[in-house]
């Protein structure tokens, strides 16, 4: 008996995202010959969290359970730690550890400038001082996690000669994209890049493009590129590779405490009855 790593996807409705992440997870495998790593998603697939904790379970000592997911809101906060509680009744000889999502954090960051820096190529590489950025992600009721990608923002901001690097959401809260573009060609910008704060494609990456498309046609002066989503850089490996180091506690005696025990979200979704909503 050894330990299994168990990547958990968000799951999408358009079947090509579920399957960049099977595929995501074939060349991770590469990486780590030695690792048994099983794959589930939160929604819109075949195996969603208790299949997933169940086929990891079998024949394991340990189950890392790892968020493939950029922010900490009601997913991470609350969904898999309630499936990890019920995975812990079930298989009482196993240990189950939850490793921390992906973040806000420097390999993001590598991420993003790195197709930041491919957008900016496609448009023939403009003047980055009048060329402004949208970094444009899902958006959350959870304010922590919008101020994650707001953090994004800002070490873009901080790291790039980019003179407006701007932050967009795609559903739930605001501004739009449309909204923060015409700020930006109010305030001079020549060329906008979309940089879309997502791994994997999926129905919003499409909705994206359409977006992207219109913008293009409201301003036939301005020159638009759009990112590409981030799943597939080097700097993701790496840092799942962290993730499951930090969660297993190595060259540690023992597993370090994640945020997900005794979290007072936990707390509160007990005491009003687990849930999640979706405003799709």
């Amino acid at each position: 008996m050894s330990d299994t790593i168990l990547l958990v996807g968000h799951g999408s409705r358009e079947k090509s995202g579920n399957e960049e992440i099977e595929r995501f997870a074939d060349q991770w495998r590469k990486r780590r010959p030695d690792d048994r790593i099983e794959v589930c998603f939160i929604e819109f697939a075949d195996v969603t969290l208790d299949t997933g904790m169940a086929n990891a379970a079998k024949g394991s000592k340990r189950v890392i359970v790892l968020p493939l997911i950029l922010g900490a809101a009601a997913h991470v906060k609350m969904e898999i730690p309630h499936h990890i509680d019920h995975a812990r009744k079930h298989f009482p000889d196993v240990e189950f550890i939850m490793a921390k999502h992906l973040g806000a954090t420097e390999k993001i960051l590598q991420a993003l400038k790195s197709e930041l820096a491919k957008a900016m190529l496609a448009l023939d590489a403009p003047d980055a001082k009048n060329t402004g950025v949208v970094l444009l992600a899902r958006g959350s009721s959870d304010r922590v996690a919008n101020g994650e990608i707001a953090k994004m923002a800002r070490w873009l901001f901080e790291e790039t000669g980019h003179e407006m690097v701007d932050l967009a959401f795609t559903g739930i809260t605001y501004p739009k994209v449309e909204t923060v573009v015409q700020r930006q060609v109010a305030c001079g910008m020549k060329q906008v890049v979309v940089l879309p704060y997502y791994l994997y494609t999926g129905v919003l990456i499409e909705r994206i493009a359409r977006q992207v498309e219109r913008l293009k046609q409201q301003y036939p002066t301005i020159a638009f590129g759009l990112g590409k989503y981030i799943g597939f850089d080097d700097a993701i490996y790496d840092l799942l590779d962290e993730r499951v180091a930090d969660a297993i506690g190595e060259g540690r005696n023992e597993p370090k405490m994640l945020e997900c025990d005794g979290c007072k979200y936990r707390g509160f979704a007990e005491e009003h009855g687990f849930g999640h909503h979706h405003h799709h």
